[in-house]
């Protein structure tokens, strides 16, 4: 089969196309026919083993798999012995941000990690690009507690992680601002948005506004930065370590806080997301926002694009 070889960390120059031998699934396991892949920001952490903590997640000195990729949908081709949940010509999605090597044209997955059937009328390009970003919204939405009435603003929110966000939110009586161009305004309102800010022309860390939570969805933010626009019980959540591991410390430190607070979220169970994922799916209150579409063989272009940070939602890879 064909597969995306790297077996050093860097950038997408890392990358070969070779010819390799398709997986044997394990007793416990599924052979899956990859129909669709992405490539995400968990992705390029892992290509590149940066931040220096992913090394100690995917391998100290190299990858521990040269394969990668993060999310796949697919149909099972087969199963093995004591496999009792699926069965072949199941359409399947799953996910591990430990790398699940679905950059190949076929992998072998445990039917006891997250990987769950796809809904009834939903592509496998839709599939495989709902579970990265919603899996670590859901992460971040973990951590608070909404209320009726509440405000609340997602920076980042065209983004994989800030699309779903949006989305989660909307299913709560919250009031959502949303920060993005200016040129994403009508897609991102469509998800769910009641306010737009473009961060090209306006600092909302500067806005005379104040709000229950901050979602920093890219990053690029900071609690320093972010606390005057928060309630005096105001909460700052990011999806980054923060410079020196400073929100990672910040949230250590929320429990002794009677005020404005920083909480770290911890991505929760995957099969868990992946199952609730399934439901929000075909229950129609989530979609996964698509950009590109690449073939394995573009792949290196796939993550060039991705580290950009220009991308809207996900990049979907066809094998």
């Amino acid at each position: 089969m064909k597969a995306m070889i790297y077996k050093r960390y860097g950038g997408p120059e890392v990358l070969t196309l070779k010819e390799v031998e398709k997986p044997e699934p394990n007793p416990n396991e599924l052979l899956v026919k990859v129909e669709a892949a992405t490539v995400n920001r968990t992705d390029c952490a892992n290509l590149r083993g940066k931040p220096f903590v992913m090394h100690f997640v995917v391998g100290f000195l190299r990858p521990k798999k040269s394969i990668g990729g993060t999310e796949f949908a697919g149909v099972v081709k087969s199963v093995g012995a004591n496999v009792s949940s699926f069965k072949p010509g199941d359409r399947v999605f799953g996910f591990d941000d430990e790398v699940l090597s679905s950059h190949a044209e076929y992998l072998a997955i445990s039917e006891d990690a997250a990987v769950a059937k796809i809904p009834g009328g939903i592509e496998f390009a839709t599939a495989a690009a709902s579970m990265e970003g919603a899996h670590y919204a859901l992460s971040d939405l973990a951590k608070v507690e909404l209320q009726a009435g509440q405000k609340v603003l997602v920076n980042g929110a065209s983004g994989a992680i800030g699309s779903a966000l949006v989305q989660l939110l909307k299913l709560h009586p919250v009031e959502v601002t949303a920060v993005t161009e200016k040129k994403h305004f009508e897609l991102v309102k469509g998800l769910g948005a009641s306010h737009l800010i473009d961060y090209l022309t306006e600092d909302f860390t500067t806005r005379d506004a104040q709000y229950d939570f901050v979602f920093d969805a890219v990053g690029k933010s900071s609690f320093s930065k972010c606390k005057s626009i928060l309630t005096p019980k105001g909460i700052y959540l990011s999806s980054e370590l923060g410079a020196w591991g400073v929100n990672l410390l910040l949230s250590a430190a929320a429990p002794l806080s009677f005020g404005k607070k920083v909480k770290f979220p911890f991505p929760g169970k995957k099969k868990d997301s992946v199952e609730k994922i399934r439901d929000l799916l075909a229950e129609g209150k989530f979609s996964p926002l698509l950009d590109r579409e690449y073939s394995l063989e573009e792949l290196p272009d796939a993550f060039r694009y991705a580290e950009t940070e220009t991308k809207v939602g996900n990049i979907v890879v066809l094998p």
